[in-house]
Parts: C-alpha cells; structure tokens; sequence
C-alpha cells in the first residue's frame, strides 16, 4: 500500500501532495527536499551536455598519459579507458533511477539503506573526495590563467616573486580561479545547469582546435600509433590492465554514487539514461583520443611527449591559438569542477547539517576544504594522484554503491517512502537514525576492496609492497568490483537474514510518522 500523501504519475515518477508535515523535521531543509515533478525538467541534451562538460578536462585528458606511460600502445589505452567507462555506467544508472523517481539527490536516497543519520557516513566519504578533487582541478586551471596571462603579458608574470614556492602571480591565478567557481555555485544548481549547457560546445571546440594545429605543424599523426606496445598482448600486459581499469572505473565511481543529485531533475527514466548512455562513454572516448593524437604530434614537434595540454599550449608560436586553446581548457576544468566536485559535497554537507548549511554554504566549504588539502602537494605526484589516490577510493565508494544497489534494487525494489526518508522515529530510522547492516557491508566490501593495497615495485606510494592485508593483495587489483560484489552480498544476506515480519508489514503498509518524533529535538 502505497503512503497516502504520495502519488505515483503514469511515467512511474513519485511526488508528494504535500510537503507541510516533513518541513518541522531537522532532517529537512528546500535543496534537500524531493524535487515536485513539474520542476524535473532537464532533457537528454542536459545531460549529455553535463557529461561533455565534466569529461572534458585535464585529469580525463592525463589518463592516457598515464596508460601510455605504463607501457601500453594508443589501441591498448583507448580499449581500458573506453571499458572502463561502460562498466561503471552501469551502477551509476542503477543508482540514478532512484534520483529521477523520487526527486531526491544522494545523501537522502542513501537514508533509505543506511539510516537517516548512517547516511551521514556514505555522504560524507563522497564529499570529502570530492574537496580533493575540486582542490586538484582548481590548481590545474590556476596553472591554465598563468601560463594563459604570462604568454600574453610577458616573462615578468611568470619571473614574479615567490612565496611559498611558488610564484605570487601563480598563488593570485588559482584563488582568481577558485572565487569564479564559487560564484556559480553560490547562484545554485540552475546556474551550473545553464554553465554546462553553453559551454560544453565551446570546450569540444577548443580541443580540436588544439589537436588540429599540432597535427598540421607536425605532419602527421606522429610516432605512437605506429609503435608497437611495450608490454605486447601476453601477460604483462594483462598485469598492468586489471589495475589499470580499475583506475578507470574509480576515475568516476564518485558520479556512479551521487548521480540521483543530477537525475533528480531528470524529465524522465529515459531521458536521464540516455542522454547519460550517449554522453559518458563517447566524451571520454573523445578526449581519450584527442589526448592521444594531439600529445603523438607534439613528441613530433618538441621532441618529447607532453601530457598537460596548459603546457603544450604554451609552447605554441601564435599567441592566439595560445589564448583560445588555454582559455577552452579554463572553461572546460570549471565545468567539470562544478558538476563533478562541488554539487555533490554541497548536498553532502547540507545533509549532516540540514538547518545550518545550506546548498550554497556547503559549496563553500567544499572550497575551503579543497584548499586546505594543499592540492598543489598532491597533485605533484603522478603515481599517487593516479593510481594509489584513484585506485583506494575507488574500491570503498564501490563497496557504497554495493548497498545502494542492492538495497534499492533487490531489497526494496525501487520501493521506497518518500515522506520517510524525512522522519525521525520512521521505517528508516532503524536503531538511533544507522543501520547495522549497511554499515558491516561497507566495513567487509571495503576491506576486500582495499585490505591488500600495495605499491608496485619500481614505483612509489604509501602501501607496503606486499599489501596492507598480504593474502588480500590479489583482491586488490580488482578493487573496485570486489568491494562492490562483496558489500553487495552482505548487505543481501543481512537483509533477508534479518528482516522481520513486523518491519515487512510496515515497509508494505501507510506511511512513516512523521509528527512529534520527527521533529523532537
């Protein structure tokens, strides 16, 4: 029996009829409200444009630099990153169902699996990776005005005094860089909508813009598509690409858990699965490509292979290809920066504290945070960033999605009260606002995600070479699927082993109570 204040429409969205009774709870505020179906408006277009927007930028231009660095040839980067892709659009389809059914972004679908406060946890492991990367992708675009303004005004920009290390003029260009995101994301999610939607066009351009004019100078297509790989076909190829997908997989494994912060807005189930369908896997095959041929003409060119497109841009000879080259990557990393990095921890945080932090002042401190992590330091080293940042994340937030989908899916699904989602003292309040279950499903889907991490010999990073867990570092390598599989099936097996007849009748019955104990305290 469906709850009496929500309504199903004939294209399976659900609404509430009213509001009233969930607007006393702390457990609510407006951003994290379910968005009424006349508002979910965005079309196929917006998504693609979204996802053009956020695979268009520096890291995703870098990863097949760091294939190609490891031994592989252009087929061989092309084929793992394009995988990679496919194989972790389909959680974050199944995760984004719930989004555009029920008008609710991430930290609030996930109250439903680990209790109103549980949530908390898996919203905040998100946000604080997403600080990260908004620190990393706002240093990036900080070097893109340097280099940007230093070719048009002169060597004294690029000569200015240093504090800290680092050029004055450097440190002004990334908080210049860091106020602009700011800005935006202060205007709310309808002003990263239409930033998406006009600039995506402009940042495709301008990275064809740049491949074309490397290719013409050098002649051709350059010296990688016709060298043979380092590690052939045989078995040191297949040691390097079972890690090396699960980086590409980790590399958007945090959209594949809060893409219901996107899809809430979704016209309809179709409309959100294909514009998603049609953007994830061709905008970074795109840029894959781009990366791979522009970076080739440029070891034809220079005489070595130079992976940061702000670098290769500045040793072109025109300043006005210079100018529209960097600034295409400025809007590119800002675009992917807003919707990958700042929408989401600005839920995130707005969750923990629905009366105190609003959308805005989690974006806020979404930048704060981004900034205290130094991400200049993290960025320095490309093992890290790459693959021992990438590849630990990326196995815990897949033991996350292990929940979520089996919770939603299997367990209830797709079932969920809407209203209930909002009520202290409701169907998922479970024990003091967390859910056991979910929370041991994380703990063991996380160990067998990342309980045997360790570093390469040859390379650098914080693990001990024979793993954390040394009969686990097999599992390690397919990180991102164990901790997935493994959090997946507990959760199922807590779940039903658990389930009590009482709590059946209750899921299937009227609606939570959302009165005295949903707002007391």
């Amino acid at each position: 029996m469906e709850p009496t204040s929500q309504i199903t429409r004939p294209d399976g969205r659900v609404d509430l009829s009213d509001t009233a009774p969930i607007r006393g709870s702390r457990f609510f505020n407006d951003e994290l409200a379910p968005v009424p179906v006349e508002k979910r408006t965005w079309s196929t277009y917006n998504y693609f444009a979204l996802w053009m927007g956020m695979a268009h930028n520096i890291p995703s231009y870098a990863l097949a630099a760091s294939l190609i660095a490891l031994g592989m040839n252009w087929l061989q980067a092309l084929i793992t990153i394009t995988l990679g892709n496919l194989i972790v659009l389909i959680p974050m389809l199944l995760n984004s169902h719930a989004g555009t059914k029920y008008g609710i972004p991430f930290p609030v679908f996930a109250r439903a699996f680990y209790g109103i406060r549980g949530a908390n946890l898996a919203a905040l492991l998100r946000a604080f990776i997403a600080c990260g990367w908004f620190g990393i992708q706002t240093w990036v675009g900080g070097e893109a005005i340097y280099i940007l303004v230093g070719k048009l005004t002169g060597s004294g920009w690029r000569n200015a005094a240093e504090v800290g290390g680092q050029p004055w003029t450097l440190w002004l260009s990334f908080g210049i860089f860091w106020v602009v995101q700011m800005l935006i994301i202060w205007r709310g999610m309808e002003a990263v909508r239409r930033f998406e939607n006009w600039t995506a066009p402009l940042v495709s351009v301008g990275f064809l813009i740049l491949l074309a004019y490397v290719l013409i100078k050098a002649g051709g297509l350059g010296p990688i598509l016709s060298e043979p790989a380092q590690l052939g076909w045989g078995a040191d190829f297949w040691k390097i690409f079972a890690p090396s997908l699960m980086a590409m997989i980790a590399f958007w494994s945090t959209l594949s858990l809060n893409m219901p912060d996107f899809t809430r807005f979704g016209g309809s189930q179709r409309k959100q699965a294909r514009g998603q369908v049609l953007g994830l896997p061709t905008t970074m095959t795109f840029i894959a490509i781009v990366a791979i041929l522009t970076t080739s003409g440029g070891q034809v060119l220079y005489g070595e292979a130079i992976w940061d497109p702000a670098q290769l841009a500045d040793r072109f000879s025109s300043p006005a290809l210079v100018v529209v080259a960097l600034i295409a990557l400025v809007l590119a990393t800002i675009s992917a920066n807003l919707a990958a990095n700042v929408v989401s921890p600005s839920y995130d945080f707005s969750n923990a504290f629905p009366k105190r932090i609003t959308f805005a002042v989690g974006g806020l401190i979404t930048g704060v945070i981004g900034v205290v992590i130094m991400p200049w330091k993290l960025y320095s080293d490309p093992d890290i960033y790459i693959f021992a940042w990438l590849g630990f994340y990326g196995g815990v937030l897949g033991a996350v999605a292990g929940v979520l989908v089996a919770g939603y899916w299997v367990v209830k699904r797709t079932n969920l009260d809407l209203a209930g989602l909002y009520a202290e003292g409701g169907r998922y309040w479970f024990r003091a606002g967390w859910n056991w279950r979910a929370l041991v499903a994380t703990a063991v889907g996380g160990v067998l995600a990342v309980g045997g991490a360790y570093t390469a010999p040859g390379s650098q990073g914080p693990f001990p070479a024979d793993g954390l867990i040394p009969f686990l570092k097999p599992v390690y390598d397919y990180s991102w699927v164990a901790g997935l599989a493994g959090a997946f099936v507990v959760y199922l097996a807590l779940s039903w082993a658990h389930r009590q007849p009482k709590e059946e009748t209750r899921e299937q019955s009227g609606p939570s109570r959302v009165g005295t104990a949903a707002v007391d305290g």
